[in-house]
């Protein structure tokens, strides 16, 4: 009752916490217990955090906010969530039940009483030591020369590793373009891969795909770092959201006209359908490059991996548009069906979206990316062209492309194929 909690209680202050909002009800156990709700980094997590975290004291009784955070920022915080048992936590210092404000004469944080405080851990320290503040970073301390000094270190870094990093990234850049349009003039002869509606389509498809991975898993995540990046509100980034949801599905909806409508479209989708010899050929592929077979594959327009990410495409987008139609009319489908079929749509749509990810990353960014044969980049997604010797090597029963490219040979200027 005469700690800071008690006083507040006696005044009539119904925010002040009593004995079971610290201990817990039916689940109270001694302190030493490690599962205890006031042992060990559980008192600032689940017990401090609960009011001296949020803004509520602040606003109504001008008690400082984010004590827990900058605790957590501090090298006890950091230890303690490392698993350290020995790193001092928020009872540790400012006391249990004997918690008073730090200008009280018998507060433990009191100036007067911190060489005792520090010294139950720190052995021989001294008012030099213990007068630094510990809750950096928060403008609790505004005038103290350590304070000031982290807050300009903090500055000056941040400009320094902006402009350094920058500068450093846009050398880089220069060169790597510089570097990369000199290696593509030497891989001549060209010939055109996609045409430009099909490169259209693909960077609608691109663009929307990230948008909506940065911004869908913004909110699965959001304390991850591009949920920070993101810097939007709850409302803005389901608008964006749902705005990448409608371009994913209306590119889709056109692929399905262009496939029927025009003449590359119906080639394209009797090319890359899917036949029982792509799996020999993915068998062949992997005893090859593993040394087992001295006979290299050879494919047709689209090899069998080529295939198997188109139709993973098709399958993944008409799925994540059909769950993230009932995700958006959840009011609507639970009517109509049951509820619980919007928390298996719900459930889908999220682990599909892992699945679509990670196969992005691991699949499609190694053949445009990672291959050594199309380092640094298979620029054919932003130009539609592929050297013809590359093409050569893997689409050789392609005989009716590969000669219309030995007979443009001698035409550099020559345009892409008509749609």
């Amino acid at each position: 009752m005469q700690s800071i909690h008690g006083q507040g209680i006696a005044r009539g202050n119904g925010l002040a916490p009593v004995c079971t909002d610290c201990h817990g009800i039916h689940s109270i156990k001694s302190p030493v217990n490690t599962n205890a709700a006031v042992s060990g980094t559980n008192v600032s997590k689940d017990i401090c955090a609960r009011c001296h975290e949020g803004v509520r004291l602040s606003q109504e009784f001008g008690v400082p906010g984010n004590r827990v955070t900058t605790y957590f920022d501090s090298y006890h915080g950091l230890a303690a969530q490392g698993g350290s048992v020995v790193a001092a936590n928020c009872s540790s210092c400012h006391g249990v039940h004997n918690i008073l404000p730090s200008s009280d004469p018998r507060s433990t944080v009191n100036r007067a009483n911190l060489d005792a405080t520090c010294g139950q851990c720190h052995k021989g320290v001294t008012q030099k030591f213990t007068l630094t503040p510990v809750h950096l970073g928060d403008g609790i301390h505004p005038k103290d020369i350590g304070s000031i000094a982290v807050r300009w270190i903090r500055l000056i870094y941040v400009v320094l590793i902006l402009v350094v990093i920058g500068v450093m990234f846009l050398h880089n850049a220069i060169i790597w373009r510089s570097k990369a349009v000199a290696r593509r003039k030497m891989q001549n002869p060209m010939m055109f891969r996609m045409t430009a509606n099909q490169r259209w389509q693909h960077l609608i498809l691109l663009t929307s795909f990230i948008v909506l991975v940065i911004t869908g898993f913004a909110l699965k995540f959001p304390d991850s770092w591009f949920a920070a990046v993101l810097g939007m509100g709850e409302q803005l980034r389901s608008i964006i959201h749902r705005i990448a949801g409608v371009a994913l599905i209306g590119a889709g909806i056109y692929h399905i006209f262009y496939l029927a409508m025009a003449k590359e479209g119906r080639r394209l989708i009797l090319d890359i359908a899917p036949r029982p010899r792509d799996a020999f050929d993915a068998w062949a592929t992997m005893r090859y490059y593993l040394g087992l077979s001295k006979e290299k594959p050879k494919f047709g327009r689209f090899n069998y991996a080529e295939k198997a990410e188109y139709w993973a495409l098709v399958w993944g987008t008409g799925l994540m548009a059909v769950t993230g139609v009932m995700m958006w009319a959840k009011v609507w489908v639970g009517d109509l069906l049951a509820r619980w079929w919007v928390d298996v749509a719900t459930a889908i749509h999220f682990y599909e979206a892992i699945l679509a990810t990670l196969a992005i990353v691991v699949w499609h960014f190694y053949q445009v990316f990672f291959d050594p044969d199309v380092y640094p980049m298979n620029w054919a997604w932003w130009d539609g062209k592929m050297p013809v010797e590359h093409y050569r090597h893997e689409h050789e029963l392609d005989t009716e492309a590969l000669a219309e490219a030995e007979a443009n040979a001698d035409k550099p200027e020559a345009g892409p194929p008509k749609e």
